[in-house]
């Protein structure tokens, strides 16, 4: 016989269990700050929650406050690298200091208006897009008839209606291969990663390698890997029918697996093959030769928050620094 689910623990059981009221519940565990609360009060309902187990609803404290607490960022977890998962920590630390809650949405979709009409579902306070690019004026409005405070989103070109914080991964690959170009190398791959939701970051970085290509006499081959070792070592078995002389492996942890694949396979790096990550990660350094990366000067996290915030109380926020790509010369390329 299935067993029947437990009811769910209320503020009104605290209450009981405090010998309070459900009002004092509720500004304590708001922590209420137009409400004073005795100590010994505020120690009794906070045990009483501990004891109970007791969660708060958090779509009922998002109508008592009159907005919902949530922002909401859309990003395949595959399209997440290190560099960013800690960011997205830090942010999520930031902004819990205003009363947010950040989750990621990983939803596949066919088109920017399903996408926000999914994001939509969930009434978010904000909506944060990585890849800003794919917002459309269409998508936003449906974000902003279902209630959405605050659409922020990092995108090469101001988005009608979205709060546009500057960042060009055309850039990125042109400052890569510009570098490659200028260090001799002629015949340059790009890697384009087979993983899920890193297209929209790695097809405009290839466009930004073959813009620096169009105006020079190099050549660029785009090459497909994985983020697996054996699909690095399966690349760089085929490196001499590529013939090719220098690689933008699209971040710096692409490029650590790739640089140890071609040395694996006797292919001397920079001497044949000049490699160039992203990132600028801990691992750069590490690596030997030590990787020749593209460092993200980018506004911080608490930066970030605070904007978010802003635009959620009052509609507008001051504008942030874009992101900004510097090149990082080291031994690699």
């Amino acid at each position: 016989m299935a067993r029947r689910p437990a009811a769910a623990v209320t503020s009104a059981d605290v209450a009981r269990l405090a010998g309070v009221s459900r009002a004092t519940v509720s500004f304590v565990l708001n922590n209420t700050q137009t409400h004073r609360v005795g100590e010994a009060t505020r120690t009794k309902v906070l045990a009483a929650a501990d004891t109970l187990g007791y969660v708060p609803h958090a779509a009922a404290r998002s109508l008592r406050a009159g907005r919902n607490n949530l922002v909401l960022m859309p990003a395949a977890v595959s399209a997440i690298g290190r560099l960013v998962s800690g960011w997205i920590d830090d942010l999520h630390t930031e902004l819990e200091q205003y009363g947010y809650t950040t989750v990621l949405h990983a939803g596949r979709f066919a088109d920017p208006v399903t996408a926000a009409r999914a994001w939509a579902e969930l009434r978010p306070g904000a909506v944060l897009a990585l890849d800003g690019s794919s917002l459309t004026a269409g998508s936003v409005d449906v974000l902003r008839r279902a209630g959405v405070r605050a659409v922020m989103a990092f995108a090469p070109q101001p988005v009608e209606g979205v709060y546009t914080v500057a960042y060009d991964d055309q850039r990125i690959g042109a400052l890569a291969a510009g570098h490659l170009v200028e260090s001799g190398r002629r015949r340059l791959g790009v890697v384009m990663p087979r993983e899920r939701g890193l297209s929209a970051f790695a097809a405009p970085r290839l466009a930004g390698a073959r813009s620096v290509a169009a105006r020079t006499v190099a050549t660029v081959t785009p090459v497909e890997m994985e983020y697996r070792y054996e699909s690095a070592v399966e690349l760089a078995r085929t490196w001499a029918e590529l013939e090719l002389d220098g690689v933008f492996a699209y971040n710096d942890e692409y490029a650590a697996l790739l640089l140890r694949a071609l040395q694996d396979e006797g292919i001397d790096v920079p001497g044949e093959v000049a490699v160039v990550g992203c990132d600028d990660l801990v691992a750069a350094v590490l690596q030997r030769p030590s990787l020749t990366t593209i460092r993200l000067d980018q506004p911080s996290a608490a930066q970030v928050a605070a904007a978010v915030h802003a635009l959620i109380e009052n509609g507008n926020a001051a504008p942030l620094p874009g992101i900004e790509p510097v090149l990082v010369r080291r031994e690699s390329a």
